[in-house]
């Protein structure tokens, strides 16, 4: 696979990414819903940057939200340049078409992330009480690299009220699948699941050399 077909790929993911996200941001206010089917919903959430809508108190007590957050963006700006040479040495090897193709969906999913973390808070107003507007003459809801990223996939599989006799868990909701993603996070998970599924073909002596 050549570096123009895998530019190309990328550009698709990006773009059906943006659009995603910019219709979400600018039709719904934030947390606010739609059913599509019972197992799939439009939820739009935000989060600081983290995959899969994880926030990152989860992660870090011992700095603050606001430098875990610049710290966070930076490091995936400059993964991005890693991932960019990466993907730009392998075509040229010519390595495996299951090769490039993962790496080009980690690269276009982290680089749609990281358009929201980056320019978001300066292109858009904040959702919480209102639809969003892009370029506001009021200007953003944050400073550039303080974007939160937009996510709208939810599949609540399975919601169950787990019996009382479940240990830890007894009475309490059991949502499967829990997470609100976006389509940059299905892109970099897809590459991840490529990579690991066919790790022979995409890594074999011969498509190295």
């Amino acid at each position: 696979m050549s570096l123009k077909k895998s530019i190309v790929l990328i550009v698709i993911v990006l773009l059906v990414d943006q659009i995603s996200k910019i219709y979400v941001k600018t039709h719904f206010i934030l947390h606010e819903s739609i059913d599509v089917f019972s197992w799939f919903k439009i939820y739009f959430i935000e989060n600081d940057g983290m995959a899969w809508g994880t926030k990152i108190s989860d992660f870090t007590s011992f700095i603050s939200d606001r430098t875990a957050k610049v710290a966070l963006t930076l490091f995936r700006v400059f993964a991005i340049f890693g991932i960019g040479y990466w993907l730009y040495n392998t075509t040229k090897k010519g390595g495996s078409t299951i090769l490039i193709i993962a790496i080009a969906l980690i690269f276009a999913g982290a680089l749609g992330n990281i358009i929201d973390s980056v320019f978001y808070g300066v292109l858009f107003n904040d959702s919480t009480s209102q639809l969003a507007s892009f370029m506001p003459e009021g200007g953003g809801y944050e400073s550039l690299l303080y974007g939160r990223v937009v996510d709208m996939l939810y599949f609540p599989l399975i919601e169950v009220d787990l019996p009382q006799w479940v240990p830890l868990y007894g009475g309490k909701r059991f949502n499967f699948f829990e997470p609100v993603f976006n389509i940059a996070d299905v892109a970099i998970s897809a590459g991840f699941i490529m990579l690991l599924l066919f790790n022979k073909k995409a890594f074999s002596k011969k498509n190295i050399q």
